[in-house]
Order: C-alpha cells, then sequence, then structure tokens
C-alpha cells in the first residue's frame, strides 16, 4: 500500500491535480464570498431604500391627521401601517424624545433617552443635525428571539403651516419638530441569505468538483497518456532503439515534444552510428598506422600495441618495452615514456640503433599521457616513427646541395636569385665578378634594377616579372662601363621561398661583331650604291659646268648678263648644289657606324629615302616602280639608319633578281617592275617589296635568311643581307618573310607591331 501512495505522492497527475485544485478552490472560495457579500449588502441597500419610501409615505400618510392634531387619525394609520408583515415597529418621537405614537401602546408617552441608539444619530453633535443620509439613518437591531432587525428613523420636518395654525404652534426657528422610526424585522431577509450561502456553496462544491473531474481526464486525456508514451519513448533510446517513433495524435506541445524526441533519437542514432565508425576508424587507424604506438603503464610494461609493432617485434604477454625494442634488460637511459609519467606532458625525442638485422635504423619518438576522469596518469602511449629512409634522403640531399652549389657557383653565366616583390639580390654565383666586376657580398641585399644602364621605371619594372627572355638588355658593370645582356628569367624555389632564378647572358662582344658585320655589310652596299649616286650626282655637276661655261664666255666677251638670266642661273646652281650636298650626306649618314636605339619612325620616309638613293640606277635599267602608299600609317618603333638598310638590301636584291631575268630571257617583251606598298591590318604596319624578278625556288624559301647563303655567283654576294636584315627586323619586335608574287617574282613583307600608345 505505501509503495502506491508514494507512486500517487510523486505522480504527476497527483501534483497537477493537487495544484490546480487548490487553486480553484481558493479562487471559487473568493468568488463566493465576494459576491454573497455583495448581494448581501446589495439586499441590504435595497431593503433600506424601500424602508425609507415606506417612512415616507407612513409620514405623507399621517402629515394630513397632524395639521388637524388628530391624534387618533395618527394612531389608527400606524397600527394599519404595523399590521403588514416584517414591521416590528412604528414610533413617533417628538423633539424631547418622548414617543407619542407607537403600534405597542405600552411605549406610548414614554420618555427614551435623547442620546439613545435612535436619537444619537442626528443627537451625536451639537447642535444636532438636521438633514442626515439614509446610510446614517439606518440601523441594526436584534430582537428578543435573536433574529435581527432593521431600523431606520426619519425626521418629522416643521412645515410653515405648523408655525401658523392656532391649534398648536411650533416656533418658526424649530427646524425638527420629531422623528418617525421604521423598525423592520430581517428574518426572512436572513433566511433567503442562508438558503442563497448555502446554494453559492453547494454550487462552488459542484463546480470544484466538475471542474477536477474534467481536469483528471484532461490530464489523463492529454498529459498522462502523452507523457507515457514519451516516457517509454525515452526508454527505448536509451536501450539503444532509436527507430522506435512516439506516436501522439493532438496538436499541440505534446505532439512537438514527442517530434522533438522522435527527431533526437534519430539523431543520437545516427551520432552514435558516426561514432561506431569512428571508433572502428580509430581502432583501425590505430591498427593499420605505418609507425609503433604501444601503451606502457609506470613499470614500462607494454599493455597494448598495434598491428605495426605485432608483426614487427613479435612481443611476449606482459613485455617491458626495452625488451621488446632493443633487446635490453633495463630502461634506457633517456626515457621520454619516464619524464611523460614524471611532469605528465609530451616529450619527443630522436633515437637511433642496430636493427636485428644489423642495419641502422632512426625513429622519432613521441609520448603523450593517458589520464582517467580525474586527471590521474594511469598510462603512457608512445609513438615511434621509422625516418631511416628519411635519414638515408637528407643524407643524399645534403650531397646534392653540395652538388647544386658546385653547379651554381661555376656556371660560366652570371646567376642571380631575386625576391619576387622587391628584386633585391638574395644570392649569386662566381661568375658575376667574371661578367661585372662585383663580388657577391658587394650585390648580395641590392636591387637588381640597380645594374641596368637606366633603372625601369615601377611600371616597367613590374612587366619584366612576366617576361621570360629579356633581349639586349643595357647594363653597367662596376667600371661604369655598358654591357649588353640576354636575361632569362624563371621563378624557383630557393630555401623553401618563391623567388626568380635570372640567368644572364653577356653578348657584348658578340654584338660588337654583328656591328661589324652590319657595317661591313653597309660599305659592301655603298659600293652597290656608287653607280646610282654617279648618276645622282652627273646631273646636277652638268647643270653646274654648263652654268660656270656660260658665265666664263660671257665674260671673256665682256658681255653683259641680264639680272634675270643671272639670278635664273644661280638659282639652278644653287638647287644643284643642294641636290648633290643631300645625296653626299645620305651616303655618310647611311655608311656611318651606330649602335642600335629604337625610335618611333615613319616607314613610308625610310622607304622613300632608301629608294632615292637607287631611283636613277632602276630608271637606266628600265624598271618601273610602282607605289602603293597608306598615307597616314601609325609610327612603329626601330633604328632609322638599319630599317633603311633593310629597305635598301631588298632593292638591290629584287634589282638584281629583276637583271637575271633580263638575262635569262632577252628580248622578251615582259614588264620589269618593282611594287613597293605600305598598309596597316589590324595592329600591325606591313611594308611589301615585290618583283617580277627570278623568284625564290620552293627548296631554298627556308634558308635564305641563314648567314652567309646566296644564290648569287661567286664574287656577286655575300650571303649576309638577308640575314642581317633579319636580325634588324627582329630587333624592331618585326617580322620578315617571303612569299611568291603572283605576276611572278618574290615579294618580301615586313610586319612591325604598333605600339600601344599609337
Amino acid at each position: 500500500m505505501a509503495p502506491f501512495f508514494r507512486k500517487l505522492r510523486n505522480s504527476l497527475i497527483t501534483k497537477l491535480l493537487i495544484s490546480v485544485a487548490g487553486i480553484m478552490l481558493v479562487c471559487l472560495c473568493i468568488w463566493g464570498y465576494l459576491n454573497y457579500q455583495y448581494l448581501q449588502q446589495k439586499a441590504m441597500d435595497d431593503l433600506a431604500v424601500n424602508m425609507d419610501r415606506l417612512s415616507n409615505t407612513i409620514r405623507l400618510g399621517t402629515h394630513y391627521a397632524m395639521m388637524l392634531n388628530s391624534r387618533d387619525d395618527i394612531q389608527q394609520i400606524i397600527n394599519n401601517v404595523a399590521r403588514q408583515n416584517d414591521i416590528e415597529n412604528v414610533r413617533i418621537y417628538n423633539k424631547a424624545g418622548e414617543i407619542k405614537y407607537s403600534n405597542r401602546s405600552e411605549e406610548v408617552d414614554r420618555q427614551t433617552n435623547i442620546k439613545a441608539e435612535a436619537c444619537d444619530i442626528c443627537h451625536n453633535v451639537d447642535p444636532p443635525q438636521v438633514s442626515v443620509p439614509l446610510t446614517e439613518r439606518v440601523r441594526l437591531l436584534r430582537s428578543d428571539q435573536g433574529y435581527r432587525m432593521m431600523g431606520i428613523i426619519s425626521p418629522v420636518y416643521n412645515e410653515p403651516g405648523c408655525a401658523t395654525d392656532a391649534c398648536h404652534v411650533h416656533p418658526a426657528d424649530k427646524r425638527v419638530l420629531g422623528a418617525l422610526d421604521l423598525v423592520v424585522s430581517l428574518k426572512d431577509v436572513d433566511r433567503e441569505a442562508a438558503v442563497y450561502q448555502r446554494n453559492l456553496i453547494l454550487l462552488a462544491v459542484g463546480l470544484f468538483v466538475g471542474i477536477a473531474v474534467m481536469i483528471v481526464f484532461i490530464i489523463l486525456r492529454f498529459v498522462t497518456a502523452p507523457v507515457k508514451r514519451l516516457i517509454q519513448g525515452a526508454r527505448c533510446i536509451e536501450s539503444g532503439d532509436y527507430g522506435a517513433a512516439v506516436q501522439i495524435n493532438q496538436n499541440d506541445e505534446m505532439k512537438a515534444l514527442a517530434q522533438a524526441i522522435n527527431q533526437m533519437g534519430q539523431s543520437i542514432g545516427e551520432k552514435t552510428q558516426a561514432l561506431n565508425r569512428q571508433r572502428n576508424q580509430y581502432q583501425n587507424l590505430f591498427g593499420t598506422v605505418p609507425c609503433i604506438i604501444t601503451v606502457q603503464d609506470r613499470n614500462y610494461r607494454i599493455i597494448e600495441y598495434n598491428r605495426e609493432f605485432a608483426e614487427r617485434f613479435k612481443p611476449q604477454p606482459g613485455a617491458f618495452c626495452y625488451q621488446a625494442y632493443k633487446g635490453r634488460d633495463t630502461k634506457c637511459v633517456v626515457c621520454p615514456v619516464e619524464m611523460t609519467f614524471e611532469d605528465g606532458l609530451p616529450h619527443y625525442s630522436e633515437e637511433s640503433a642496430l636493427d636485428k638485422d644489423g642495419t641502422m635504423r632512426h625513429w622519432i619518438v613521441r609520448t603523450s599521457p593517458i589520464k582517467d576522469a580525474e586527471g590521474n596518469i594511469v598510462a603512457a602511449m608512445e609513438m615511434n616513427l621509422d625516418i631511416s629512409e628519411r635519414k638515408q634522403l637528407e643524407e643524399k640531399l645534403v650531397q646534392s646541395e653540395k652538388k647544386y652549389h658546385a653547379i651554381f657557383n661555376n656556371i660560366p653565366n652570371p646567376v642571380f636569385v631575386l625576391d619576387p616583390e622587391t628584386w633585391i639580390i638574395l644570392d649569386c654565383n662566381a661568375s658575376v665578378d667574371a661578367v661585372y666586376g662585383f663580388q657577391r657580398g658587394e650585390v648580395v641585399g641590392t636591387s637588381f634594377l640597380e645594374l641596368f644602364w637606366e633603372r625601369p621605371d615601377p611600371v616597367t619594372a613590374a612587366g619584366l616579372k612576366t617576361a621570360t627572355v629579356i633581349e639586349r638588355a643595357k647594363h653597367r658593370d662596376k667600371d661604369g662601363l655598358a654591357r649588353f645582356v640576354t636575361i632569362r628569367i624563371s621563378p624557383s624555389a630557393y630555401g623553401g621561398v618563391k623567388v626568380l632564378l635570372v640567368t644572364i647572358s653577356d653578348i657584348t662582344k658578340r654584338l660588337e661583331a654583328e656591328q661589324q658585320l652590319i657595317q661591313a655589310s653597309k660599305m659592301a652596299t655603298l659600293g652597290e650604291m656608287a653607280t646610282g649616286v654617279a648618276h645622282e650626282l652627273n646631273q646636277p655637276l652638268s647643270v653646274i659646268k654648263t652654268a660656270s661655261s656660260f658665265f666664263m664666255r660671257k665674260l671673256r666677251n665682256k658681255a653683259p648678263i641680264a639680272e634675270d638670266v643671272l639670278l635664273t642661273m644661280s638659282e639652278e646652281i644653287d638647287s644643284h648644289v643642294q641636290r648633290a650636298t643631300k645625296i653626299i650626306n645620305h651616303m655618310r649618314q647611311f655608311g656611318r657606324k651606330s649602335g642600335p636605339e629604337l625610335v618611333p619612325v615613319q616607314v613610308n620616309d625610310i622607304l622613300r629615302q632608301a629608294f632615292d638613293i637607287f631611283s636613277q640606277q632602276l630608271k637606266v635599267r628600265g624598271i618601273e616602280v610602282e607605289w602603293e602608299i597608306t598615307s597616314d600609317l601609325p609610327m612603329v618603333m626601330g633604328d632609322p639608319g638599319r630599317l633603311e638598310q633593310v629597305f635598301i638590301n631588298l632593292l638591290i636584291n629584287a634589282r638584281d633578281t629583276i637583271e637575271e631575268q633580263m638575262a635569262a630571257e632577252p628580248g622578251h617583251h615582259r614588264s620589269h617592275r618593282i611594287r613597293l606598298s605600305t598598309t596597316r591590318t589590324d595592329d600591325r604596319v606591313v611594308v611589301s617589296v615585290c618583283d617580277t624578278g627570278t623568284g625564290i625556288p620552293d627548296g631554298i624559301a627556308e634558308r635564305i635568311f641563314e648567314p652567309f647563303f646566296t644564290t648569287k655567283k661567286v664574287g656577286q654576294g655575300t650571303g649576309l643581307g638577308l640575314s642581317i636584315s633579319y636580325g634588324i627586323i627582329k630587333e624592331c619586335n618585326g617580322r620578315i618573310y617571303t612569299r611568291p608574287n603572283p605576276q611572278g617574282g618574290a615579294c618580301f613583307l615586313i610586319e612591325f607591331p604598333i605600339p600601344p600608345e599609337t
């Protein structure tokens, strides 16, 4: 029985019922009490109003008899009124407190104390009150039989008729002549109130019981039953049955709680599965990790180990670590496990020893403590990673680095290691001294950009990072002399840091040889130009000779010379002298030796300058020249003198091949033309020189730009013209190539890139 009451006492329904019932009982009691008090007070107030109305009726009923001083009529009226149920007493007091009229004859003419209960209402102050509110004129009495009574006293006021009447005169200054006292029994009222109170209590009890029953039903239906199912579902989750769902068919918080428990069970199940998988993975990792793992107690006895350790050492049960690892009888002098037990911290060490087969083995040893729930160290985990192969690789790497440094320092070309962001020289080889004259300590830590003849601006320096090869860069050596170099840049790693590896090729001597070769080619071209220059100078010399002969003849004959004739002939002499001077200066400028310098040039102007030298030669040989020039060509970057040399070489080749064609077909009336054209295509300017000569055979089209390759007879060509032209155009970042002329012969095309700002 006791367990039942204990269970009942600890039950949620009991707690809810007691709590709700207690609150409801208190609320019903307060409600009943307040309702009863309100209704009782209202009944008393209504009774007082009715009694006051009845008092006024009696007073008005006796008014006429009082005016006639008809005592019998007054008494009769009082007796008649007193016969009504519940009226206990009707009295009329005079101003002296004597009972003049009463339904009880024994009270008539009886003197009462003016301060008595009925009179004290008005006489509690001096002078007595004339007008008193109804609430103060009502009093409650207790009868001899014990039931309650209510009395109400109403003043009888002095009226003008009473003060002037001859029968009995009251002074006009007397406001109150007496009082009418009406006493009513409250027996029936109290009996009805008791019945109402009993009914109210019964109603409250009925409501309490009914609501309690409903609460019990609701709690059982909507709380206890779902809670039991929730408890059952929670126990299923506790037992590991995460798929058991709690079914609650009510759309309220219980259903939401059931869904939450179901979701929680599902989540716990998923996490449990994940934990199981993770545990299995950890067990597999522990067992299959490719390193040696052991767990040791304070006596260095192995209590757990992984598969690698088992397969490698085959330990006996209860073996000590130093026995299994190294075949020792005592622990190692420096033992990380011992230090871990002492301070509770992980420890690290590297160890080397001879393996069972006599080879030297190297290990990295790492230990960590294993603690219980109270934080006490109960074991130590030791992990050994075999780094024998890494040690061997490190030794090989050291040898490789020595070899690398040997190669790095003995490369005949200067090599710089640069910071890719700041261009600071991090390292360099010994060849820097041979080329630049700087010792390693003099350049390391300085900027690579300081080696340039003119330090590049930030934009140009940023562009260098994306370049792979920089041709013909102009550097400065320690003595301040210019060095032309080819720079090759490649990203690399140096000491684990990203760097730029810059290799320098000194091309100063090669460029000097090229300059000499180009100058020799110019001299050869000047020889080719001699005939044309002679023709060009012959005409102005003839004009000067004619003018001077005319002047001498006139002077010998002492004949006068007209001023206009003298002026005209002087102007002719001056213009032809200027023409001859221009030709001579052109040849002198063409033959001058100059270094490569790219500047903005207009190819139309250079093409015309080159043609001017050969115009007479071509005209004499009967070679026509067609021009197709685009007038608004943009400027391109090039060396004017060298470009003129390229155009002269192409004109000489066109002249020679047309002469070969003439010699091969004598008497043939085929037209002999050279077509010079310039145009723009997209981002390039194209210059073409086409001839109607013998053309270029297919077998040698790919070799015509090779040095010393020529199709001319011995003594007629060196084979350097097109090769030098190819190099000059390449210096201008252009392209020269050939293709057949549809009209017979060959076309040489030169493409120049248009600078971005053009």
